[in-house]
């Protein structure tokens, strides 16, 4: 059966709008000024023609990844740099023993700068950050098991969960693919938004390192964050209300 010209021209601008990431059916219809209803039906029958990939409350184009880790770590470099660098004037201040990092292209940056910190336990999820603190002179590392991202190659899964909701740390240093004020931190999938949720309920402070870039990006799921979080761009600190 043709598609209606209408309806094909609406298909054509959501394809054009999922190039840039995954999108919600809200923000969807409110973009092409059409109802949620509507959208819902287009992205079903997209998603059965191959076209789009469905997400939890929306769709992403069909050849739209999460970026590999090691492609982000070239991405927004002196941002990053100066982000890590206001996270460890942050922990220097700080009374802390124990601390969580994030897998993540911008925490792996602070974990170059805390190799010789003897007095420190970290806890992380993240492989190059593991690999990164274990040395002689290093702090104590405790790598969280789980099932492994081929792209963030960090863990999740019942393994995680399992972990996490067993440690209690001074200080979580968590990344992100978005971040809101409202929303807390958004993530390409429910598994690695439930992992961080789960670690910012175990962490007396939860500092979100993120450059700017992260601010207002649409996402397929959010990890709500305890009240007095703190997000660090390259600018400085943020206290999201």
């Amino acid at each position: 059966m043709a598609i209606r010209s209408g309806t094909q021209k609406r298909r054509d601008a959501i394809l054009g709008l999922l190039k840039t990431g995954s999108w919600s059916i809200p923000r969807l219809a409110a973009e092409l000024e059409t109802s949620e209803s509507t959208i819902r039906r287009d992205l079903r029958e997209m998603a059965a023609d191959g076209e789009i990939i469905r997400t939890i409350g929306g769709a992403a184009g069909a050849g739209y990844v999460e970026p590999p880790l090691g492609e982000r770590m070239e991405q927004q470099a002196e941002a990053k740099d100066a982000i890590a660098a206001w996270a460890l004037e942050r922990l220097d201040n700080a009374r802390v023993r124990t601390v969580f990092l994030d897998a993540g292209s911008t925490t792996v940056r602070l974990a170059e700068r805390i190799r010789d910190r003897s007095d420190l336990t970290v806890f992380t999820r993240g492989l190059e950050i593991a690999l990164a603190l274990a040395h002689p002179a290093g702090p104590t590392v405790i790598m969280v098991g789980g099932e492994v991202s081929t792209l963030s190659h960090g863990t999740t899964g019942a393994l995680s969960d399992h972990a996490l909701s067993r440690i209690h740390v001074d200080i979580a240093f968590l990344g992100a693919d978005a971040v809101d004020p409202a929303q807390g931190l958004g993530e390409p999938s429910l598994d690695e938004a439930r992992t961080k949720e789960l670690i910012a309920e175990r962490a007396r402070t939860v500092i979100v390192l993120a450059d700017s870039s992260k601010s207002g990006r649409d996402v397929a799921a959010w990890a709500p964050l305890p009240a007095g979080w703190t997000w660090i761009d390259e600018h400085g600190e943020h206290a999201p209300s």
